[in-house]
């Protein structure tokens, strides 16, 4: 099985709902490192998983999408709580829905919102 992988920086914002998180529950920013990893068993004619030029194409869409934007927001978050980890199944199965690559058997996303905690999703395809 074949893996590629890509990542990018940015910021956005969120406060989280439904529970007593302490200072979580106030309008805070964090620095989000999203991660896209893309798997599947068989190459092109060109010896490539995947054109990592459509791979960047969609990871710069997704990223100005959530840059400097308050999650709780967007249309995508509503009656959820904005945590990382439906911050990943958002961004996994929009990124795999836009994705043309028939040999892709799996997207897994990964976001980061601080040095040590993370999350993540993947949808078999």
């Amino acid at each position: 099985m074949y893996t590629l992988a890509v990542q990018r920086n940015f910021t956005g914002q969120h406060f989280l709902i439904g529970g007593d998180w302490g200072a979580e529950n106030e309008w805070h920013s964090h620095h989000y490192r999203l991660e896209i990893q893309l798997e599947g068993a068989s190459l092109d004619q060109h010896g490539y998983l995947v054109d990592i030029v459509q791979v960047e194409a969609l990871l710069a869409a997704i990223v100005t999408r959530y840059r400097d934007k308050t999650l709780n927001d967007l249309a995508e978050f509503a009656g959820l709580n904005p945590s990382i980890e439906h911050f990943c199944r958002i961004v996994c199965t929009n990124f795999s829905n836009d994705l043309d690559a028939p040999n892709i058997s799996a997207v897994r996303v990964q976001i980061w919102e601080n040095e040590i905690a993370w999350a993540a999703y993947r949808l078999a395809r």
